[in-house]
């Protein structure tokens, strides 16, 4: 079989289709958040990035940036092994420790991705529970889907956001095992789900509580513990997942939760015993970016105003954006062809990076471009963008939201 030829026909379909990806190479540089060089056909022109996950910009932040500079210089690069042979070090504990309190967790336990932790501990829940049920809300992650399919539990979805519809279907499972898995915002419409009424039917259906706080921790509440801490919530959830890759700036998943919990996913899951360490100095970048953000408020407070800002200047504009009560934006096209075109205009005439969002990572006619404003995006980035959107939205034909 002529193996490369099935491979290109199949990506030469999704170029048809509008949903090949193409990746911007680019180069950060420390201390200019949010601005970066962007590398093509051997030029290099400065740009303004407008969808990086790094919402607060600790990647460059200077303790973080210092941090991560130490540790290497005390312990070298690598951790030399997986957790368990010889590759647990000092830092690992350090920053499981922090995560264990900005949660108000008994224990912690660290990951080399959040996509690595959903997928290890959903799908470690559902092969060790016996008879267990997972009931998956239907927006949920990738990360999310693949461990529970990993996990050959039976599974239950239930309607986005609808706790009511998660009451019904618990019900319908009767005496089981039962593990309600959610996500506090979800990261392409925005949207913060019901927390509070979803961990209420869970319990009173005896049901264990998993939430993934990935787009939230660093973000939001007093300590950027995550919508559940903002809610009061966080002692009524069983397990609590997130990320070190978005608003702390560094890379890593973690779960969090009682020390029965997660001495049993560090037992069992295989995504955690036979994979290597993260690096000891990623661990104490990590640490020293939590510590700064239990804290500190300015980040997140300069965070939100740009935010409305740029919703005001949208909305002025007549931009159609998706409302939600996160710190994402999404501009929605509806056509994968333009929201591409539109990207590549935004990039080559003004300077400005927005990755187009496309199938399947959002449905069909839902394309869009998703914007993160930081705390760094001046006033003066705000009126360029809202700028360029209005004339690409003439220019391209595209219908305007209706005051």
């Amino acid at each position: 079989m002529d193996f490369d030829s099935l491979f290109r026909a199949q990506i030469e379909t999704l170029k048809a289709e509008g949903n090949y990806r193409t990746f911007a190479e680019l180069e950060r540089k420390r201390g200019e958040f949010p601005r970066a060089a962007n590398h093509k056909d051997g030029e290099v022109k400065d740009i303004t990035v407008w969808c990086s996950n790094d919402y607060l910009g600790m990647g460059q932040h200077p303790d973080v940036v210092q941090a991560m500079v130490d540790c290497v210089q005390a312990c070298g690069t690598g951790a030399g092994g997986t957790r368990n042979i010889s590759g647990t070090n000092h830092n690992h504990l350090l920053l499981e420790s922090e995560l264990a309190d900005l949660h108000g967790k008994a224990a912690a336990l660290l990951f080399t991705s959040g996509y690595v932790s959903n997928w290890a501990a959903l799908s470690t829940l559902g092969s060790r529970i016996p008879n267990v049920v997972i009931l998956s809300d239907a927006g949920n992650h990738a990360s999310m889907i693949e461990g529970v399919r990993h996990s050959r539990a039976d599974k239950v979805i239930w309607k986005h956001n609808d706790w009511r519809d998660l009451d019904r279907k618990l019900a319908a499972v009767g005496d089981r095992p039962k593990v309600v898995a959610f996500e506090s915002v979800y990261s392409m419409d925005g949207d913060i789900s019901p927390i509070k009424e979803i961990v209420q039917v869970a319990k009173a259906h005896g049901a264990l509580t998993y939430i993934d706080e990935v787009h939230a921790v660093g973000m939001y509440g007093p300590r950027g513990g995550g919508v559940s801490e903002r809610e009061g919530l966080a002692d009524q959830i069983d397990l609590i997942e997130g990320t070190l890759g978005k608003a702390y700036g560094v890379v890593g998943g973690y779960i969090t939760g009682s020390a029965p919990l997660c001495d049993f996913i560090r037992s069992f899951a295989s995504g955690f015993i036979f994979t290597t360490a993260l690096p000891p100095a990623v661990a104490a970048a990590a640490t020293a970016s939590i510590r700064h953000l239990k804290t500190s408020q300015i980040e997140r407070q300069r965070q939100r105003e740009q935010v409305a800002k740029l919703r005001a200047r949208l909305d002025r504009a007549g931009i159609p954006h998706m409302a939600n009560d996160s710190h994402i934006i999404p501009v929605m096209i509806g056509d994968p062809v333009k929201c591409r075109m539109i990207s590549d205009i935004l990039m080559r005439d003004w300077g400005i990076y927005v990755q187009p969002i496309n199938y399947p990572t959002v449905a069909k006619g839902t394309e869009r471009l998703r914007i993160t404003p930081s705390p760094f995006h001046s006033d003066a980035d705000i009126d360029h963008l809202a700028t360029a959107l209005a004339s690409l939205w003439q220019q391209c034909a595209l219908s305007h939201a209706v005051a």
